[in-house]
């Protein structure tokens, strides 16, 4: 297969953005597009571990105390949570951001997704990393919680090292180091989810699916050409 027929897609996400739940909804949307008009084009796709706030402690943070902090008031926050909200219903995601109650670290989680894509390949990542953002988002879940990433794990299908259990999952202390560089650098003022098309189209933001199909397509006759 030559180049023109393989679409790569690079994704810096980071767990604890609403916004990369929704890309990736859209995302998974535009390439079942894709797949249906030109079945002879193949599909890979990579996502680059992005942490946003890597300094939260592991144990996470009062989530609307964080927000209330980050924006200014809760008015603030109420207004930029109903705003995600609507782009959400817009994918059929229905968010439970009323719920949460922990701002939570996402290294481990991160962690996690690597071990996953070098033991399981990349398909598993994804999975993985779509079963965790729905945990947060959707179930209110708190994603920092060993437990809760095992629980991930196995609901994927990913088997962990070692005899199966508890004991293995909720320590996590197997987990492969999360790399400094795991993502590339974002663009100066872009923020996640941002997506990167054979190597030539980059866009941020949680992009409706039509758009991001009609960059895949500008991506391949890049490539073509």
């Amino acid at each position: 297969m030559n180049d023109s027929l393989t679409l790569s897609v690079e994704v810096c996400f980071d767990l604890i953005c609403p916004w990369c739940l929704i890309g990736k909804r859209h995302l998974d949307t535009a390439i079942a597009r894709l797949a249906s008009e030109r079945p002879d084009i193949a599909v890979n796709v990579a996502w680059r571990s992005c942490p946003l706030i890597p300094s939260t402690p592991p144990a996470g943070m009062p989530y609307r105390e964080f927000y209330v902090a980050r924006l200014g008031s809760p008015e603030a926050v109420k207004a930029r949570q109903a705003q995600v909200c609507a782009a959400a219903q817009e994918a059929g995601l229905t968010l439970a951001l009323d719920r949460i109650e922990t701002f939570p670290s996402t290294l481990l989680a991160h962690r996690l997704v690597r071990f996953a894509r070098e033991q399981a390949g990349a398909q598993a990542a994804s999975d993985l990393i779509g079963n965790l953002l729905m945990r947060y988002f959707i179930h209110a879940q708190n994603i920092g919680d060993p437990q809760v990433l095992g629980q991930a794990l196995q609901a994927c299908g990913i088997p962990a090292p070692g005899p199966a259990g508890a004991p293995v999952l909720a320590e996590l202390d197997w987990l492969p180091p999360l790399r400094d560089a795991e993502a590339p650098p974002l663009p100066a003022g872009h923020g996640v989810p941002h997506f990167v098309f054979n190597g030539k189209l980059s866009v941020s933001g949680a992009r409706p699916p039509a758009a991001l199909l009609q960059v895949m397509y500008q991506a391949l006759a890049r490539t073509a050409a």
